[in-house]
């Protein structure tokens, strides 16, 4: 497929920023989790990571935040 078989959109600008919102919040996410993810972790932090890693929306509930937040900390991961 080539260019010119491509149908533009044609968003208004505040679309493109909810949809640029969306991208950056689903990355930011993923980011976090790949940071902390090796095979040597404990079988129930790997499992949190992966459920947490597979919610359907784009944001943790405070109780999820807090949880990825403590497995940060206890890793050594930080911004």
């Amino acid at each position: 497929m080539s260019l010119q078989h491509l149908k533009p959109f044609n968003y208004l600008p505040a679309e493109c920023e909810q949809m640029r919102q969306v991208c950056d919040a689903c990355g930011g996410l993923r980011l976090r989790i790949e940071r902390i993810y090796y095979d040597s972790l404990e079988e129930t932090v790997k499992s949190l990571l992966q459920s947490l890693g597979k919610v359907n929306r784009l944001y943790l509930t405070a109780v999820e935040e807090k949880l990825l937040g403590l497995i940060e900390r206890e890793y050594g991961v930080t911004d």
